[in-house]
């Protein structure tokens, strides 16, 4: 195995990188959209019980919608 060194004074040696792999990007965007769903009902439950303030509720707002910019982006760059 080539040490750092050889690898930088020569990159020719290296081994060639692998292919990208192929994800659905779909499916994980959505499971994240989820876990803010989830954090968004747990930040409402403790708003309604005067822990939390609205902050939290808008923190998983933002997320919900950033997800939903993702599913755009998603659908136009396939």
């Amino acid at each position: 195995m080539p040490s750092l060194l050889q690898i930088l004074m020569r990159p020719e040696t290296r081994r060639p990188t692998p292919p990208p792999q192929r994800v659905d990007l779909r499916r994980i965007v959505l499971v994240g959209i989820a876990a803010w769903l989830v954090a968004l009902v747990v930040a409402v439950v403790l708003l309604a019980t005067g822990t939390q303030g609205w902050q939290w509720v808008a923190i998983c707002g933002a997320g919900i919608a950033l997800g939903g910019l993702g599913l755009l982006w998603d659908r136009r760059h396939r």
